[in-house]
């Protein structure tokens, strides 16, 4: 198995980044996670960790060094990390549950399939195209699936922020899991909030990843949207893999779980995620040990 991988999150206009996202890879598999606190809840970016912890510790335990199925297993973990979310709030009094989107996605034998609750988005892009991307859970969405605004009209809409599907909520996400889709050499995956790809116009987007490297292109992506939302510029996600038919093969287990703000290149941070069930205090201290362990391992030798 053999991809480029690079993420990187920023806060934006706001005052703290609610958005989380991480990769883990085995031999053979890999998984790859954006999630976005909601903001109109109470501590959305506590429901998108947890949310994060959930579904990489599933599959630290079942992808052995594949996932017998992908599918089920990302339809499963994710309603697991509605239930740890509830479970959090239950168990520390919280008035109000946290809530957050996610969209998620599984590489193994030359395949990919995905998930999400919300509105943060996976893209499939080839040759400068966007292939396949996933439907939101919006009210606009609805509207424009009704004929009853265009695609253009979307991104300015006075009520794009509303999310009919989430986890966290008193009732059970509806999960959106794809077919399997096999991946051609060059393809690339982007998983990314509403803070990226709302800001964007799909052809600027699709294109961003022709002739730059990932390490260039993501960051070169982040900017531009940054800049085009301007001064309220909602927090900024973006997870991105590009994928290779060679058969390198990866020796060793890597896990990436960062927290807001921090950007990784296919860094192997050795840091174990704790218990879902945590405090404010054990939130705070996990994310401090993350970002130690990234500090010691991009420090030059």
């Amino acid at each position: 198995m053999k991809f480029d991988i690079y993420q990187e999150s920023r806060t934006g206009g706001r005052k703290y980044n609610q958005d989380r996202v991480g990769y883990v890879y085995s031999r053979d598999a890999l998984l790859m996670i954006v999630a976005d606190g909601m903001g109109g809840h109470a501590r959305g970016e506590l429901a998108a960790q947890i949310t994060l912890e959930t579904i990489a510790r599933r599959f630290q335990r079942e992808a052995t060094p594949v996932l017998a199925n992908p599918s089920g297993f990302l339809h499963t973990a994710i309603n697991a990390a509605h239930t740890a979310i509830l479970a959090h709030a239950e168990k520390n009094g919280m008035l109000e549950t946290p809530r957050t989107t996610v969209v998620a996605a599984v590489i193994q034998k030359g395949s990919a399939c995905w998930a999400h609750v919300g509105d943060s988005r996976m893209y499939l892009l080839r040759g400068g195209q966007i292939a396949i991307q996933t439907i939101d859970h919006s009210h606009v969405q609805q509207l424009f699936t009704q004929g009853l605004i265009r695609a253009e009209a979307m991104a300015t809409h006075p009520e794009r922020n509303k999310i009919y599907n989430c986890l966290g909520a008193h009732i059970l996400p509806r999960v959106d899991v794809s077919a399997k889709h096999v991946l051609q050499s060059g393809d690339t995956l982007l998983l990314c909030s509403d803070g990226v790809w709302g800001a964007l116009p799909a052809h600027l987007l699709a294109g961003a990843f022709i002739r730059d490297p990932l390490a260039k292109a993501v960051p070169a992506l982040m900017t531009q949207a940054e800049q085009r939302a301007g001064a309220k510029a909602d927090n900024l996600t973006a997870l991105a893999m590009t994928w290779d038919e060679g058969e390198t093969a990866v020796e060793h287990v890597s896990t990436v779980m960062l927290a807001a703000g921090e950007s990784n290149p296919q860094t192997d941070a050795g840091a174990a995620a704790p218990d879902v069930e945590m405090s404010d205090d054990d939130i705070e201290k996990a994310i401090s040990d993350i970002k130690n362990a990234l500090a010691k391992t991009n420090r030059p030798q």
